[in-house]
């Protein structure tokens, strides 16, 4: 009886999560394109305006693919994991973290560990 409710309560906070992601990559989408817009409207710099929406549109679907990613181990975890839910699983979390890595090395143009020693991170 108990596991029953805390496995539904797991799923629910999955869905949220998964709610979560989802509003996030929609909203930074819908966002950069407004910022674009003004900017490119405003006579910016066509070159960096582009550059600014790609870079802020991939931070925001890596940020939105890191919460999709949580809900998935979240809805593995909540049910009896099986050899196959955790082999869907791995595959899920291998093609994310693919498209995260992807993603990253389009932002930064560089890849990750050609990174200075002291040189931050920029957020």
């Amino acid at each position: 009886m108990f596991d029953q409710y805390a496995t539904e309560i797991a799923h629910s906070v999955a869905k949220v999560v998964e709610l979560f992601g989802i509003a996030i990559i929609a909203f930074g989408a819908f966002g950069t394109l407004a910022l674009f817009a003004v900017r490119f409207a405003g006579g910016a710099n066509r070159d960096e305006a582009v550059a600014n929406f790609r870079s802020s549109l991939g931070r925001a679907i890596l940020l939105g693919l890191e919460f999709l990613v949580a809900a998935d181990i979240i809805n593995t975890v909540a049910v009896t994991p099986t050899l196959v839910s955790v082999a869907v699983l791995a595959g899920i979390v291998i093609i994310r973290t693919f498209l995260s890595f992807s993603l990253e090395v389009e932002i930064e143009g560089r890849w990750p560990w050609n990174r200075k020693k002291g040189e931050q991170r920029q957020v």
